[in-house]
C-alpha cells in the first residue's frame, strides 16, 4: 500500500488536481488515487470533502508516515506546498532542476502560475472535452495580457535553458503547473494561433504528447458527470462559439 494518497476530482475539469497528479505519474513517484466526483448542483467548494480535505477542496495529499508513530497521516491541502513537500521527500526525483540558476527560475514561475492569470482561468475554464472557437471579442484586456506573458514565459524558459521542458532537460514542477493552460489552449480554439510563438507552440505539443497527459485527458473525456457551474463558466462571454464535444462524440461512436 502507497504512503502516498491524493485526492483529486473531475479530471475533465480540475486543473489543480492535474498538477500534482501529473508531476508524479511522470516521474514515477508512487502514489494511490482517490477521485471524489463534484457533487451535481454544487459550487466549486464542496463540503462533503471536509473528511480528507481541511478546506473542502482538492488537490489533497495525505503522507502516511508509520515511524513518526501516529496513525494520522500528514496532510497538505494546496497543489504548491504539495509540489514542495515531494521535492524534499524525493530529492533525486528532478522535480526542480539541479542548476541553481534553473531551479530559482522554476521556482519563480510556478509561484506565479499558482497565484497569477486570473483572466486565463475566468475566461478560459478548464472543460478538456470541449472545443470553443473563439473571435476577436472573447480577448479582452485581461485575456490578451495573460495569453503574452505565458507566451514570454515559455519562450523564455526554453531559449534560456535549452528545452525541450520549461527549465531544461527533463519534465518538472514549472511543466506541470503550466500543463493545464496547454490544455485550455487546446480547448480554446485561436488563442494559442493568436499569441504563442513558433518554439512556445512546439511545447504544447511536447506536453500534449506525455503519457501522463494523454492518460489524464482520456480519463477526462470519458467521464459522464457534467458539472454545471463549470459547463456555464466554458461557454458565457462574447465571442464563443461550441464547435465539438468530445464526450457526445465518444458516446454516439463518432469519436
Amino acid at each position: 500500500m502507497s504512503s502516498y494518497h491524493l485526492h483529486i476530482t473531475n479530471k475533465n475539469y480540475s486543473s489543480w488536481s492535474l498538477r500534482p497528479w501529473l508531476l508524479m505519474k511522470e516521474l514515477s513517484l508512487p502514489f494511490e488515487e482517490h477521485l471524489h466526483p463534484l457533487a451535481p448542483g454544487s459550487g466549486y467548494r464542496q463540503p462533503q470533502w471536509k473528511s480528507f480535505s481541511p478546506v473542502c477542496h482538492v488537490p489533497c495529499l495525505h503522507y502516511h508516515h508509520p515511524p513518526s508513530g501516529s496513525s494520522d497521516p500528514i496532510i497538505l491541502w494546496e497543489s504548491l506546498a504539495i509540489v514542495e513537500f515531494l521535492h524534499e521527500q524525493f530529492p533525486n526525483s528532478r522535480i526542480y532542476p539541479d542548476s541553481l540558476p534553473a531551479r530559482a527560475w522554476a521556482r519563480s514561475a510556478v509561484a506565479e502560475m499558482h497565484a497569477g492569470f486570473g483572466s486565463i482561468r475566468q475566461e478560459m475554464g478548464m472543460n478538456i472535452s470541449i472545443r470553443v472557437e473563439l473571435s476577436d471579442e472573447a480577448f479582452n484586456e485581461g485575456l490578451v495580457k495573460d495569453l503574452r506573458r505565458i507566451n514570454e514565459v515559455w519562450e523564455e524558459g526554453l531559449a534560456k535553458f535549452g528545452g525541450p521542458f520549461l527549465a531544461g532537460g527533463e519534465f518538472g514542477a514549472v511543466d506541470a503547473f503550466f500543463a493545464p493552460v496547454v490544455l485550455r489552449l487546446g480547448s480554446y480554439l485561436g488563442a494559442g494561433e493568436r499569441f504563442l510563438g513558433e518554439r512556445a507552440k512546439g511545447y504544447m505539443e511536447r506536453i500534449n504528447g506525455l503519457e501522463g497527459v494523454r492518460e489524464w485527458v482520456a480519463a477526462g473525456v470519458k467521464e459522464k458527470e457534467r458539472h454545471e457551474a463549470h459547463e456555464v463558466e466554458s461557454l458565457e462571454g462574447p465571442g464563443r462559439k461550441l464547435v465539438r464535444d468530445l464526450r457526445e462524440e465518444q458516446s454516439s461512436g463518432r469519436a
